[in-house]
């Protein structure tokens, strides 16, 4: 069966790796190289344990999806899955929130673009530079989905590679004294100063909304099934390692940092990162970096654009998108969609510099409160996917999430648990007021527009994957 109902399909052009390494380019950016800092000063080095713990819950999340996914590949994914199990309005409501939630956050990506560049080009306008990545961003979402995939893959591989590098030396330090007079550091520096949990268990749980949106991306593994290459090898093996992989890179490399320095001097004189490098004495560390944190932004622009043209290719494919979007082009890109996204992007570099800060705060809200949206529905959908198989057919699925239905339980707990702390803490309450209206609003548009009337009601097939 097409996946398209105007006759069309998205091409299988991505492999294995570039699926591995885009959800983790989605996961792995300015938040580890800059934001880290943040979750350090609430949680000292109990912040580990947050991130361990946020990483097992996404771990529930991410395996839940590919049970659906490997079964049924389509473009849209959990928005489809949820129009499959939880209703047409259930699927509007979860495909454009996540629309909405990666332009919110790709203005904020290609606003960083230009914050960067003026590193190196200080005389040069930022909304210039901000202009110019979208304008480089979109025309590459318009190559075959393999030269995007290709390219997102090396935009990961160099921030990957300097988390390695950065791991590699903090060990040094550690073990060996490198860098430090062949004195070893040790780790003494994650109990010296205040102990492990210096706030004590409030600290690391009014840190755990902002470590929970550090793994965002991850379930981008689920857009990619309409255009990957034998979804069932590929995508059970990217979502079984790209869970160890983000627990290595954020584990690993905040367990080198909090050895290396005190964790309450952390974020006090720069990037972490940059401190490390200088350390052992390369001088162009702040500037290697700063190299490095551009590609990081340029890289989750890239992922926006990506998964927000396919999620409008599904909404189309079901009447709730103007029809030309589920269209696609001679070498199977929904092309109109890339245009829609980056157009909308382009208004968000407007807007970013015209109009006042806490608006755009605002919409960072409904972006926080749409991934964790997003992440609820594809724990429900699970469940009620599970529930319509016959026990036969459960003995059949070939990729299963494990401890079911406990598993499911306990992460979306979790993600209740997460949102009554955003309710709690000032700083993040307005995500829960945005949040929530800004879903009434969707349900408002899918009536009045009278989607519920033409809604595509019928059960996805349930296509097999050869």
């Amino acid at each position: 069966m097409s996946n398209s109902t105007h006759g069309k399909e998205l091409h299988r052009g991505l492999e294995e790796r570039h699926i591995a390494l885009m959800s983790l380019g989605a996961c792995i950016g300015v938040g580890l190289f800059l934001g880290s800092a943040t979750t350090i000063k609430m949680a000292g080095p109990g912040i580990l344990v947050g991130y361990a713990v946020a990483g097992l819950i996404m771990f529930f999340i991410m395996r839940a999806l590919g049970e659906m996914a490997i079964q049924n590949p389509v473009a849209g994914s959990f928005s489809a899955y949820a129009r499959d199990y939880l209703g047409p309005l259930a699927g509007f409501i979860t495909g454009w929130n996540y629309w909405f939630l990666w332009i919110v956050t790709c203005m904020a990506e290609i606003t960083a673009i230009g914050i960067y560049m003026e590193y190196w080009f200080p005389s040069i306008p930022r909304w210039i530079w901000a202009l110019a990545a979208l304008i480089i961003m979109a025309t590459i979402n318009f190559l075959a989905v393999k030269a995007y995939g290709e390219l997102e893959f090396w935009f990961a591989l160099i921030k990957i590679v300097t988390i390695l590098a950065m791991i590699a030396v903090g060990a040094a330090m550690i073990f060996f004294g490198f860098g430090n007079g062949g004195i070893a550091t040790g780790i003494s520096n994650l109990w010296e100063n205040g102990g492990l949990f210096p706030h004590g268990m409030k600290g690391i749980l009014l840190s755990l909304q902002m470590v929970m949106f550090a793994y965002l991306g991850l379930e981008m593994i689920g857009v990619t099934a309409g255009e990957v290459k034998n979804p069932e090898k590929s995508l059970a093996r990217a979502i079984d390692t790209v869970f160890w992989r983000i627990l290595i890179f954020y584990v690993g490399a905040l367990f080198v940092i909090m050895s290396i320095y005190p964790w309450e001097e952390i974020g006090t004189k720069g990037s972490p990162f940059v401190l490390t490098f200088e350390q052992i004495g390369i001088k162009g560390a702040a500037g290697i970096i700063n190299f490095v944190v551009l590609t990081a932004a340029l890289s989750s622009c890239n992922s926006g654009i990506f998964s927000t043209a396919r999620m409008l290719f599904n909404l189309a494919e079901h009447g709730e998108a103007p029809q030309q979007f589920g269209n696609v082009t001679k070498s199977g890109v929904p092309g109109k969609a890339v245009l829609a996204s980056a157009s909308a992007l382009l208004i968000g570099v407007v807007l970013n510099y015209i109009v006042p800060a806490k608006v755009f705060t605002w919409l960072s809200s409904i972006a926080t409160f749409g991934a964790i949206w997003t992440w609820g529905i594809i724990l429900i959908s699970q469940l009620k996917y599970r529930k319509s198989l016959k026990p036969a057919e459960v003995k059949t699925l070939k990729y299963k999430l494990p401890l079911y239905p406990f598993s499911s339980y306990i992460a979306l707990a979790f993600l209740a648990f997460v949102i009554g702390i955003m309710a709690y803490s000032a700083d993040t309450r307005i995500a829960v007021i945005i949040g929530p209206l800004f879903i009434v609003f969707l349900v408002a548009v899918y009536y009045m527009k009278g989607f519920h009337k033409r809604a595509s009601v019928e059960p996805i097939e349930k296509q097999q994957v050869s």
